[in-house]
């Protein structure tokens, strides 16, 4: 029997900062939006075409994304795509599809951080690479800081969990 899958893996920069919240479980959801630009051929000409995403990341890597990205950062996101339907205040059924993150990595180099360039990577020092990285160089990848979500959140979204 073949397997179904829902991944997804982009890069893109942030269009505004994160927003944190806290569900009235308690449970810490982080929201924001991520441009992929790419290039494609009009005529003679190449013209610049971006995509907007709207990423959720929950826990543990809420607050990572809360704490060190902000407008601008330059990121790589995995997770998977999930379509969820609200009635919006005049009534109207309407759905939103969002990446839901369970893995994201900062690619922006050290000194191009707004903090003054090192408080990411002293912070991801002192906290030994988070715990939350499948790389073997102490929380380090090769391209950037990296943090994982928690492994048992791989199922539906609770959507009473989410504050909006």
């Amino acid at each position: 029997m073949a397997r179904d899958l829902n991944k997804v893996m982009l890069t893109g920069r942030l269009g505004k900062d994160v927003e944190l919240r806290v569900t009235p479980n308690g449970r810490s959801v982080a929201t924001f939006s991520v441009a992929s630009s790419r290039n494609i051929r009009e005529g003679d000409a190449w013209k610049e075409q971006t995509e907007w995403f709207r990423v959720v990341a929950w826990e543990k890597l809420a607050e990572t994304c809360s704490n060190y990205l902000h407008k601008g950062s330059h990121v790589f996101i995995e997770g998977r795509l999930q379509t969820r339907e609200y009635t919006d205040k005049d009534g109207i059924k309407k759905y939103s599809t969002e990446v839901i993150a369970t893995d994201m990595t900062m690619l922006d180099s050290k000194g191009q951080n707004s903090g003054g360039g090192n408080d990411i990577e002293d912070a991801w020092d002192n906290a030994g690479g988070g715990g939350n990285s499948n790389s073997g160089s102490g929380g380090r990848s090769s391209g950037g800081n990296r943090s994982r979500g928690n492994s048992y959140d791989s199922g539906e979204t609770d959507l009473e969990d989410i504050p909006f």
